[in-house]
């Protein structure tokens, strides 16, 4: 019994020790998070969708960033609501110095209620900007594409929670 504990050990220590360097080239740098809630225009008269959601951005040690969204939407002015949700996964963003910030911009996978929507592949631009008191401030996600044609394509705004 003391044998077979022993052997499970160091197969997990060996297991480890070959994983390590796995993750150390994808180390996470830093990490940034926050909300959004904002509203679209009225995209096809039926009325403005007001969207609110929380989102994520992880700088990995390779100088790309992983960005993560989740936003609900809902007819801010409309009896019919329909409510639905997306999830905004953009992995590998190239990330640019702006005035104020950072932008990080690529490809993303997006899905509406958990399938995979029409328009996922569609570019984003993402930017997190600030000022001298709270560097990392301000966060606003713009659809390009295809995307553009459901969320609309001015920048949705959101916030930077700070620690």
């Amino acid at each position: 019994m003391n044998s077979r504990i022993l052997v499970t050990v160091a197969l997990v220590v060996i297991a480890l020790g070959v994983a390590a360097p796995a993750r150390a080239q994808s180390a996470v740098v830093a990490r940034v998070e926050g909300t959004f809630h904002d509203f679209t225009a009225d995209l096809d008269g039926s009325g403005a969708w007001q969207l609110v959601g929380a989102w994520a951005g992880t700088l990995k040690s390779s100088g790309l960033v992983d960005v993560t969204t989740s936003l609900s939407m809902v007819r801010s002015d409309n009896a019919t609501r329909q409510p639905h949700t997306h999830h905004v996964t953009l992995t590998d963003g190239a990330v640019s110095v702006i005035a104020g910030g950072y932008r990080i911009t690529g490809p993303a996978t997006i899905t509406s209620n958990g399938a995979t929507a029409g328009f996922s592949g569609s570019q984003v631009v993402v930017d997190i900007t600030g000022g001298a008191a709270v560097p990392l401030a301000k966060i606003t996600l713009t659809f390009q594409g295809a995307a553009a044609a459901h969320f609309g394509d001015q920048p949705i705004d959101g916030v930077v929670r700070v620690p």
